[in-house]
């Protein structure tokens, strides 16, 4: 089934990681870091299925050579924290093939990102077993790029000048034509024991000392218009629904009737979990005066039990106050059958919760399992990277060749780590869960589940009992009605049917409440009548007209017999 998932992450040295290292793992290949000396090297990684390059009209074709654009990357960073690339990490339906998947991809990458002037390195994975987990790499670059394919400034710096008490901001550039306008720069100058920014004209005029060099400027600079635009929030939620009907179109031109939705749940404005496995959550929600289906699964046992009370009470008096007339006999039947379609309404609503927890069971335990082998291999892969962090910070400065070998090997490690994680928190997706749930969580909401499906069974086995107890009742009203016409006990029942089905339903409805389901109550009808074997009231009808046109013709052949008795009587 398809799910929606788009992960989105920055790579940035301030976290460890490289651009090479990152195109490396996804690729699947061997890439050299220029800028930290280190060898990158997934060629023995398993499950690539594709990989591609994708770049804009402004980038140098050499860039086609993923080693080359990531080295650029690298290169044109200078600090030890910058912001190297974004990647996106999406799940790809698993009910497409290898090829479509790849047409997707492309049409969302070229639509999305290429057409926005970013370089962008695809990958598909497919890992070990094939269908269970295929997802993409996105690589993307984070500078814009000029018309000469040369890259553009993230930040510019933003001088705070001032004019007739007015402060505005302007790039280097713009203060070339704002100083001609009167705008000045403004400098820390020593007033008294404190320190101030004043503009030079008005600190010489008082005869104040500067203090520096340094003009005054905004603390983080300018942003490049194009970069805080892939930068916001508001990006984020276009690249989002963006994919999301990219895989919908797909979806539908290859026959699926399966769509996603990018929209949180929170979003869509729905206060309840959107399944039963809420765990706590269900409790929080339920302080709030929300509803959760676990709670409201043990509110409407209670109210069953009260309407199942309600039945036989009125079933018991029904049957102590019979009567061998047709009238009485239709009355008690038709309420027997009325009991009937409440029980069998009662065990369809069991029969869909049964199903549900079923289906979620079978998903669950099977992702469960792995989400435990990922946690593990996480938890693991990190003592291992902490360790390796702290030989290195031991190690001599002097001793290249170790530091270059320990680099090569926290950089392997950190890739695989963000692998780990991405396929975890797609299982969570899988999952209905958010990202930061626990394993404990997980597992005490399986034992919820599996402990409402015994109760469900519980349910299930008493309506059973209790249709088998008013089929019984049926049978023995029935006995009791042979010495009468069974055509006109049937029309009997049937006059007073529509009151009694109407009152099943309303009595239903109020004890289920906005549950109610129409579909059910249908199903529930038709099952009946099934079990009782009951025909058509039309055919009943036509039987009856027929007994009636018998019964006139033969008093109209017995009407000239009984003339033709008395003429003879007077000729006498």
């Amino acid at each position: 089934m398809a799910i929606y998932h788009l992960e989105a992450k920055v790579i940035s040295r301030g976290a460890g990681r490289s651009a090479c290292a990152a195109s490396a793992y996804l690729s699947c290949s061997a890439i050299y870091n220029d800028y930290d000396g280190v060898q990158h090297d997934y060629t023995r990684k398993k499950g690539l299925v594709w990989e591609q390059v994708f770049l804009p009209y402004s980038a140098p074709s050499a860039w086609q050579d993923r080693e080359i654009l990531w080295n650029a990357v690298e290169e044109n960073e200078k600090t030890k924290d910058s912001r190297l690339a974004r990647e996106f990490v999406p799940a790809l339906p698993i009910e497409l093939t290898s090829e479509q998947w790849e047409e997707l991809l492309t049409d969302f990458i070229q639509n999305s990102f290429v057409s926005d002037g970013m370089c962008a390195d695809v990958a598909i994975h497919d890992p070990d077993p094939p269908g269970h987990n295929p997802h993409a790499h996105i690589l993307l670059t984070v500078r814009p790029l000029n018309p000469d394919g040369t890259w553009q400034y993230k930040t510019e710096k933003e001088y705070l000048c001032v004019r007739d008490g007015e402060e505005r901001g302007f790039t280097a550039a713009e203060f070339k034509e704002a100083q001609a306008e009167g705008w000045e720069k403004q400098y820390q100058y020593k007033v008294g024991r404190k320190k101030e920014y004043l503009a030079p004209s008005e600190a010489e005029a008082k005869g104040y000392e500067r203090t520096s060099k340094y003009p005054k400027s905004t603390k983080y600079g300018r942003q490049n218009p194009i970069s805080d635009r892939w930068n916001s929030e508001e990006q984020l939620v276009l690249w989002r629904e963006a994919w999301a009907n990219a895989v919908n179109r797909s979806l539908e031109r290859y026959g699926f009737d399966e769509r996603v939705d990018h929209w949180s749940h929170a979003a869509r404005g729905l206060d309840e979990q959107p399944t039963v496995y809420e765990g706590v959550i269900a409790r929080a929600l339920e302080e709030k005066g929300v509803i959760s289906d676990r709670c409201e699964l043990n509110r409407q046992i209670k109210r069953d039990n009260t309407l199942l009370r309600e039945l036989k009470a009125q079933v018991k008096k029904l049957m102590q106050a019979v009567k061998n007339t047709i009238p009485a006999l239709a009355e008690a039947m038709e309420s027997v059958r009325e009991n009937m379609i409440i029980f069998k309404y009662q065990l369809g609503y069991i029969l869909t919760g049964k199903r549900r927890l079923t289906n979620n069971l079978d998903v669950i335990k099977p992702e469960l399992e792995r989400y435990t082998q990922i946690a593990g291999r996480i938890k693991e892969k990190s003592k291992e990277r902490n360790t390796l962090l702290s030989e290195k910070k031991a190690t001599p400065m002097l001793n290249i060749l170790k530091h270059r070998e320990l680099s090569r090997r926290i950089a392997e490690l950190t890739e695989e780590l963000e692998e780990l994680r991405s396929e975890k928190k797609q299982l969570l997706a899988m999952m209905d869960y958010a990202e930061d749930t626990g394993l404990s969580t997980v597992r005490k909401d399986i034992s919820a589940m599996e402990a409402n499906l015994a109760r469900l069974e519980q349910q299930e086995k008493k309506y059973t009992t209790e249709l088998n107890a008013a089929l019984a009742e049926y049978a023995e009203l029935k006995t009791q009605a042979s010495d009468f016409d069974p055509d006109e006990l049937a029309m009997a029942q049937l006059e007073i049917r529509p009151q009694k089905e109407a009152s099943a339903e309303s009595r239903v409805q109020a004890a289920y409440g906005d549950k109610y389901d129409f579909w059910t109550m249908i199903g529930a009808k038709r099952e009946v009548a099934e079990l009782l074997g009951e025909e058509e009231p039309r055919s009943i009808r036509e039987r009856l007209r027929r007994k009636e046109y018998e019964k006139q013709r033969t008093e109209k052949q017995e009407l000239p017999q009984c003339k033709k008795n008395k003429d003879r009587g007077w000729e006498r």
